[in-house]
């Protein structure tokens, strides 16, 4: 509890040698708060001014009560709400505080100028959002802290982050996010002007926003009254010129002259890159005298930035919660060597020592920190002077987001590399299954049931297009299969697998199956949709195994744009999505796999079960039609995948094609072709399938040969060309042929995918053949081609 983990100078009242402490904590605060602008980004003006608020508040709640020892008879008489109430008035976002029941507790004027005194678990306007709330107090209460995007609230719609609170966390604090502002001078002035700048008053602390040229843009009502003349108000007058700085480095108001009361400054630039230019100024009373330490630790465990003091013998003295949390502190640390790894403990001691008694300075230093000690993370170390026991200043922030997102990016640049290898070593492959297909075929003419030769050759025919099978499924990987995209619902595929799906599973495996309302088309290919439900279900039924069986939940849902913005995703571009979840209630993923499941040959199963391309496949699949995958799973829980497929716009009525497959006889055919392939197995095996076929053929090596083929004049029916060729591609030839004949029908084969090679294609009335194919499949192909178009 958190009353047993403070060091002893939280459980009794300050001394006299002490009475610096407060001033300097808030002070030291901000100057770490500015710190952290200039090396993560403008934080929001109105935390820093809540910082301020915060020290003045505790300041002043010191001089009108002495400190008071915590024991355990008050911790028993219960929280206090006045003090919550006050903490979460410092809050610019709606929040609330609620009892396990629900009961509304305590709520910030935020809240109720939103939602009135309507507790949290009252406000959902539909079943979808109740269920969404549900969900994320189960969270909280699981796992410490939940959230909700697009909850329909009476008051709208919002999203809500749930976070379990109390001594004996018993209770929840609910918070509901505003948008963030993408201007910090904007913010800035808007708080001192406004809410932040009321309360700075009513704490007796003087802010005012400075220019680059010294100018005030803003300033709240204390420092008005007392700074600035009467009249002047308007007018942008000079910092300068309201208050000087006196020999002892104290501050006064130029209004009040020497006599008037002493002041502490503390500046906060806007702007990082220019700490001297633009900025607030903070002005305390420099005669205030320090408050509590139990009022001031729960001030200090509003903030969300981790920071933490430490006495000149390098031992902790106070920290807040934020810093518990990035630190991943279990128990209580002594020093901070305790937190970091065993390596890096001599740099801390040796830094916390340099900072505490050489001349005040401040600097990062990396560390890997206990909680995980194979990711780095930078430690601010700051000297200070003046404040007490406090003599060093730690910052540290929960940098575990910006570390996944890290990962995430390293993985991606994995895969895409890993694709354009997988697609290569298919496109080869294409060429060769080509021709031992087509080959097979030849011989099965000249063969008929019953031959000695004939089953031979039929188990080479099937070993093939096995191996034709695993080419697939690395073009899918590598995104670069052939896809015949439909406009479909989710639901519908969804139907069209589950009967399937019922016999794959097993007795032991109950099927659940959800649809939501309102469904986005999407625009896919059923038959490779399919095959992604089947693989993620089999794998789940394989995950439940060794708990002999369980229950995979298939669920399709809509994903508003607004829902995505609030997910706050740096992956998922904000757009309308249909989602697909499967989850299972199996053993569960890991972590260190996790981030290995998509990877091709990757797989936890024994050998010989499993060739490591299932969520591979799924991965390219889901992604060449647009989609996002992500996974998400706890040991022995279960694992959940969720697919986001943005929903298809611009709907057109598909035009049914009825495809009449006849005998032999319908694929004769007669005309001189023109065949150009830089393989000569492929080009072998073309040459006598289309000659079966009662075609003349001409055969040309690459694109220049067949160019000066066609300058002979000699008339040909039919154009078949490989896509890519050295010296001169596919599509180069055929603009160059079409300048002479614009109306050669032609029919472009590759072992790419033809969704990969339409940008380089570019040609109207061109058919395309992807390989490996059968003496067939080409035979129909030239045919379909030389069939005009009714």
């Amino acid at each position: 509890m958190l009353h047993q983990e403070l060091p002893p100078i939280a459980s009794r009242p300050l001394d006299g040698g002490s009475r610096w402490l407060l001033p300097g904590i808030v002070g030291a605060a901000a100057l770490s708060l500015a710190a952290l602008w200039f090396l993560v980004g403008p934080v929001p003006a109105l935390v820093l001014a809540g910082l301020a608020a915060a020290g003045a508040i505790a300041g002043a709640l010191a001089l009108r009560r002495p400190a008071k020892v915590e024991t355990s008879e008050t911790l028993a008489q219960g929280p206090d709400y006045s003090l919550v109430g006050a903490a979460l008035a410092l809050c610019d976002e709606p929040a609330a505080i609620t009892s396990q029941d629900g009961a509304l507790l305590a709520a910030n004027e935020a809240y109720r100028m939103r939602f009135e005194a309507v507790p949290p678990l009252k406000l959902p306007a539909d079943e979808e959002s109740t269920q969404s709330i549900i969900a994320a107090v189960s969270m909280a209460w699981r796992d410490g802290a939940g959230c909700a995007a697009g909850v329909a609230t009476l008051a709208g719609t919002a999203a809500v982050e749930v976070q379990r609170a109390g001594l004996r966390n018993d209770m929840l604090l609910w918070r509901y996010p505003n948008p963030p502002s993408a201007d910090p001078m904007a913010l800035a002035i808007q708080g001192i002007s406004g809410v932040t700048g009321e309360r700075l008053t009513r704490a007796g602390v003087l802010a005012a926003l400075v220019d680059g040229e010294g100018r005030v843009l803003a300033a709240n009502k204390l420092f008005a009254d007392r700074a600035i003349p009467a009249g002047h108000a308007d007018e942008c007058p000079r910092f300068s010129e309201l208050v000087h700085v006196a020999e002892d480095g104290m501050f006064h108001l130029s209004a009040e002259g020497e006599a008037g009361s002493e002041l502490r400054a503390v500046h906060v630039p806007v702007n990082p890159a220019n700490p001297t230019g633009t900025g607030t100024f903070l002005l305390f009373d420099g005669s205030e005298t320090s408050s509590s330490s139990s009022n001031l630790q729960a001030l200090l465990d509003m903030m969300p930035i981790g920071l933490a003091l430490v006495d000149r013998d390098g031992r902790f003295l106070t920290m807040n919660q934020a810093f518990r949390t990035a630190a991943g502190m279990k128990g209580k640390a002594v020093y901070p060597g305790d937190l970091v790894a065993k390596e890096d403990k001599a740099a801390v001691a040796d830094a916390v020592r340099r900072n505490a008694r050489g001349p005040a300075m401040s600097g990062d230093i990396a560390v890997r920190l206990t909680r995980d000690p194979k990711e780095p993370v930078a430690l601010t170390i700051a000297g200070l002077r003046g404040l007490g026991d406090a003599a060093v200043l730690l910052l540290l922030k929960d940098n575990s987001e910006e570390a996944k997102l890290k990962r995430q990016i390293a993985q991606a640049t994995k895969m895409q590399a890993v694709g354009q290898l997988a697609g290569g070593v298919a496109h080869d492959f294409n060429n060769i299954l080509t021709a031992i297909i087509g080959h097979c075929d030849l011989m099965l003419m000249r063969h008929t049931p019953g031959d000695s030769d004939y089953d031979d050759i039929q188990q080479i025919k099937s070993n093939s297009n096995r191996a034709a099978g695993l080419t697939r499924q690395l073009l899918a990987f590598s995104r670069q299969q052939t896809l015949r995209p439909q406009v479909l619902q989710l639901p519908d595929v969804v139907s069209e697998v589950s009967h399937l799906l019922k016999r794959l599973l097993g007795e032991t495996v109950v099927l659940v199956v959800k649809h939501g309302r309102n469904l986005g088309s999407i625009r896919a290919d059923p038959g490779q949709l399919e095959q992604v439900i089947i693989n993620l279900a089999v794998n789940a039924r394989d995950a439940m195994a060794s708990k002999g069986g369980g229950t995979v939940t298939i669920q399709t849902y809509a994903v508003r744009a607004d829902q995505v913005a609030e997910l706050g995703s740096e992956i998922l571009p904000i757009a309308d999505y249909t989602a697909l979840s499967v989850s299972d209630t199996g053993c569960g993923i890991p972590a260190n796999v996790l981030g290995k499941v998509f990877e091709p040959f990757f797989t936890t199963k024994e050998v010989g079960k499993g060739t490591g391309l299932g969520l591979s496949t799924v991965y390219g699949i889901v992604k060449q039609s647009g989609g996002f995958i992500f996974a998400d799973s706890k040991v022995d829980e279960g694992t959940r995948f969720i697919i986001y497929l943005p929903v298809h716009q611009a709907e057109e009525p598909a035009k049914a094609r009825r495809e009449t497959k006849g005998g032999d006889n319908e694929l004769w055919g007669t005309g001189t072709v023109l065949l150009v392939e830089d393989e000569p197995m492929v080009r072998t095996v073309a040459e006598r399938a289309l000659t079966r076929h009662g075609y003349s053929v001409v055969t040309a090596n690459n694109g220049q040969e067949a160019l000066e083929i066609l300058d002979r004049g000699d008339e040909f029916a039919l154009l078949i060309s490989d896509v890519v060729m050295p010296e001169m591609d596919g599509p180069t030839m055929v603009r160059e042929a079409r300048k002479s004949r614009p109306d050669l029908p032609v029919l472009f084969m590759s072992g790419y995918a033809e969704e990969q090679l339409r940008k380089s294609i570019d040609i109207d009335k061109v058919a395309f053949l992807p390989k490996p194919f059968s003496v067939q499949e080409l035979a129909e192909a030239a045919r379909k081609a030389l069939t005009p178009v009714q």
